[in-house]
């Protein structure tokens, strides 16, 4: 399936800023399931500098570097890719991860340390995740799909565009949350029994009209004998061909689409985002 996506991101300021150097996350995965047909980066004002590198995790990141004042600052991100993957399980799960917890073998331990590492040590996700493991006895692709079901169907998805995901904790509470809390809630989850997960920004294509689009977030594992497989408890679907990443990260600030800041007088800002996806 071919998907083409527009994504535009613009912020205004109330009084002339200098802008500090900014990143951005914005270039589409490529791997075995995607491939990139074409991308544009457009920024306005025009960066003094511009320069492309991989990041520590491995994600295709933009610097750029700024100079004078501005009152505003648009970035617009255009990319039309190719998905591959149309069967989320076209894997042969290794014996040993049939059930879980279970060890990662050879030099993975140490690779995936950081995303064994839960980001809360709350027994109220841990006692969540038991629960689901109990009902499904143990058994790894059972749990994370039964994970990916229960909070879709128990947690009400809202649209929050700024802020950082909140505690799993009171995502679990209050059983609502952004795509993005909802994602945290899974890792959370499959952390506590030692699955390797992390978190990934992107698109996901869904409706027919273009432009009641968000960018998304969602988890993914690593499986042995699958790697790294996305689960979308926002919309309880295993990831497919549907679904575009741009980033992935052990925590959800390293996934960040823009990350940056201004140099002001005490001016204020705001942001507008439209996201196009046809």
């Amino acid at each position: 399936m071919n998907l083409a996506v527009t994504h535009t991101t613009a912020y205004q300021y109330s009084t002339p800023v200098s802008l500090r150097p900014h990143v951005f996350r914005l270039r589409p995965r490529c791997d075995g399931a995607v491939r990139l047909l074409d991308y544009k980066l457009e920024v306005e004002p025009k960066p003094a500098s511009l320069a492309e590198c991989l990041d520590a995790e491995g994600n295709s990141v933009m610097h750029a570097w700024f100079v004078g004042t501005t009152e505003r600052l648009t970035i617009t991100s255009k990319f039309e890719v190719g998905t591959l993957r149309t069967n989320p399980f076209d894997y042969l799960l290794a014996s040993s991860a049939q059930t879980f917890p279970f060890p990662y073998s050879g030099d993975l331990p140490g690779g995936l340390a950081c995303y064994c590492s839960r980001l809360e040590s709350d027994d109220t996700i841990l006692n969540f995740a038991g629960e689901i493991a109990e009902a499904v006895g143990w058994r790894t692709l059972h749990f994370l799909t039964a994970l990916n079901d229960t909070i879709y169907t128990t947690c009400t998805r809202i649209i929050r565009e700024k802020g950082g995901p909140q505690p799993p904790a009171v995502t679990l509470r209050e059983r609502r949350g952004s795509c993005r809390d909802l994602a945290v809630l899974f890792i959370e989850a499959c952390r506590a029994f030692g699955i390797a997960a992390r978190f990934v920004s992107g698109y996901q294509k869904y409706g027919t009209d273009p432009a009641r689009h968000h960018m998304h977030a969602w988890p993914e594992v690593f499986l042995p004998g699958g790697g790294w497989r996305g689960y979308d408890p926002t919309h309880g679907l295993a990831v497919a061909d549907l679904h575009v990443a741009v980033a992935a990260c052990w925590q959800p600030v390293g996934a960040a689409p823009i990350s940056g800041a201004f140099c002001s007088n005490g001016a204020s800002s705001t942001m507008d985002v439209h996201v196009e996806i046809w």
